[in-house]
This record gives C-alpha cells, sequence and structure tokens, in this order.
C-alpha cells in the first residue's frame, strides 16, 4: 500500500512538472503569421498554424523591420542569427539568417540552441569568422561566446537584414515574428518585441 502510495506520488509529481515545463514552452515559443486587420493599437492576426489570435501594441512595444538582402551583404565580421537544421556532421544547415544592427552586438546575446520554427531547429547568434564560396552554396563559419559552427548556406536560404521599424508598418498584410508578450486576461497578447518584413516575410 505504501508503495503504491508513493508510485502515486512520484506520477503526480512527475506529471505537474510535465504540465508546468509544457505551459512554459507554450509561453516563451514566438507567434508567427500575418496580420489581417488592424484597428489602432489592436490587431487582429492569422497565425501560422491558422488561428486567429488578437495582439494589442502600446507606446513600449519594440518594432524592428526585416528588409531582403543577400548573401553579398554578409561580411566577415557581421554579426548574424541563423535559424537553420543540424547536420549529422555537427554544421547547420541555414534556411534563414537575418543580419543584425551594428548596435545591437552586445545587446542581443550570443547563443546557440533549440528553436520554435521547425522541428529540431536551432538558432545561433553569432559573428562571421570566415567565408568559403563553393559550387553548391557557401560555408560559414561562426563563433558565438561558448564555441563555433559552421553554417552552410544554400540558394534556398531566406536572407534578410535587421532595420528600425514602427507602428506604421503593423498594416494588413505585413507578416510579423512576435518574440516577447504578455498574456491578456481576455485571450489577447501585449506585444512586446516583435519583427515586421518590410519585403520580405520573417523566416526565423
Amino acid at each position: 500500500m505504501l508503495g503504491s502510495v508513493a508510485l502515486r506520488c512520484a506520477f503526480g509529481a512527475a506529471l505537474a512538472v510535465s504540465v508546468a515545463a509544457g505551459a512554459m514552452a507554450q509561453q516563451q515559443g514566438r507567434i508567427r503569421g500575418e496580420i489581417v486587420k488592424a484597428d489602432g493599437p489592436t490587431l487582429t492576426l492569422k497565425t501560422r498554424e491558422g488561428d486567429m489570435l488578437t495582439v494589442k501594441v502600446d507606446d513600449k512595444t519594440r518594432v524592428s523591420a526585416l528588409v531582403k538582402a543577400s548573401l553579398a551583404d554578409i561580411k566577415d565580421g557581421s554579426f548574424i542569427g541563423i535559424a537553420g537544421l543540424p547536420q549529422p556532421d555537427g554544421s547547420i544547415q541555414a534556411f534563414s539568417v537575418h543580419i543584425f544592427l551594428p548596435e545591437q552586438r552586445g545587446v542581443v546575446p550570443e547563443r546557440h540552441g533549440p528553436w520554435d520554427a521547425r522541428p529540431g531547429s536551432t538558432m545561433t547568434n553569432a559573428v562571421v569568422a570566415a567565408m568559403v564560396s563553393a559550387r553548391d552554396g557557401t560555408t560559414l563559419t561562426v563563433k558565438y561566446t561558448d564555441g563555433e559552427k559552421k553554417v552552410t548556406i544554400t540558394p534556398q536560404t531566406v536572407i534578410a537584414a535587421v532595420a528600425k521599424g514602427d507602428r506604421g508598418e503593423l498594416k494588413p498584410g505585413a507578416q510579423v515574428i512576435i518574440f516577447g508578450y504578455d498574456r491578456q486576461p481576455d485571450g489577447s497578447v501585449l506585444a512586446k518585441t516583435m519583427y515586421v518584413g518590410r519585403d520580405v516575410a520573417p523566416a526565423m
């Protein structure tokens, strides 16, 4: 009997940890989608998953833009964010690269870790140390605080540059990705930090 009680308690504790971890992951996940309606500080967003979500913005909401860029805009010393898929050899095949503004270096943390754009994807914020071009793509060596990675850029990789944006760009048809937000009691979210695609859809 005592063993049964202990087993039920252990199961209950494990379930609580699992639920808490799931809730935390949901809270921390990015929100991606297209604005279908803009009414002052209230946006209606069709999420990537097909749901309709009310998003509120205020004077504290930080809006940055993403503009189309190319491989030629990536230089040695560029601070970039790489969304990609790990390969068997430890390298990353990038499906999205965004070039940070110079002033974002030191503010945006250098990191490598899991990302929620695609199953199994990662995000690496790092500095370009070397570039080698080949017929089937370009390989970058990037360095971040705790290490370095080889990154393959293919013709299918979406390359964008971060630019200063404003709330005036949050209009129907705009593609956005919301990084920081607070859930509101009415089910909406208050956006804190977001990117809006100016002439390219956010792919990270």
